[in-house]
């Protein structure tokens, strides 16, 4: 559940970017970064091996406009992929509002992405909480390589639940589907705070995108190229 700060009237949204290592997490968060304008972002924070590897998190807060008197933050992280950073995996993911799992499409990847995903699921639930209770997007990254598997199989690998989640595919490298895949978590993490909280729905649709006004103009700031 979101962070209500009543001290400094903020209300704060943890966003992870979960996946296998190299999927590209990493480049999603560089990329959004570069976009938004330096008044509605901090500091970007990223602890890297000499291999270029991410080994804790990055953590991006966009602040966004006020919301019923509170400012409303989004805090982006990501988690490290390598196997011997569980802990941390862990631990990033306590708190989380809302997943992006960004999978690697390479065919030979397909298993690393399943296992990850897996061990996602269980960090979730060492966390004592239940992956069908926090919002997800998929985010299917590298479809420009050729040897990119078809998504109807990334499909079937990771998004065969109860409940279908919205996917993505997304070349972050180039910013293809960045801005469409964290509009896509911001709003079902803002849907199910208004639901906790008792907005009524002829509210809601105002205030998601008074709250997501940033996302929108660095869209149209500089991501032309990108599907929504």
């Amino acid at each position: 559940m979101a962070l209500l700060n009543h001290e400094n009237r903020e209300v704060v949204f943890k966003v992870v970017y979960c996946g296998p290592g190299l999927s590209g997490k990493t480049t999603n968060l560089n990329y959004i970064y570069s976009c938004i304008d330096a008044g509605q972002r901090g500091d970007l924070v990223s602890l890297s091996t000499s291999t270029d590897r991410t080994i804790f998190f990055d953590f991006l807060p966009i602040n966004a406009v006020i919301l019923n008197g509170y400012s409303t933050k989004f805090q982006l992280y990501t988690v490290p992929g390598q196997v011997m950073y569980n802990a941390t995996r862990q631990l990033v993911l306590r708190g989380a509002d809302g997943i992006v799992f960004v999978a690697d499409s390479q065919s030979e990847l397909l298993e690393e992405n399943v296992r990850s995903f897996q061990n996602m699921e269980q960090n979730i639930a060492w966390n004592h909480g239940a992956l069908d209770r926090i919002p997800m997007v998929l985010q299917y990254n590298k479809r420009d390589l050729l040897n990119a598997a078809p998504v109807q199989h990334l499909e079937y690998l990771l998004n065969r639940r109860a409940q279908r989640v919205t996917s993505y595919e997304a070349v972050a490298s180039e910013g293809y589907n960045v801005f469409a895949t964290l509009n896509a978590i911001s709003q079902l993490v803002l849907h199910r705070f208004y639901q906790v909280i008792g907005v009524g729905e002829d509210q809601e649709g105002s205030r998601v995108e008074e709250a997501l006004s940033p996302v929108a103009q660095a869209r149209t700031g500089g991501a032309t190229a990108m599907a929504g």
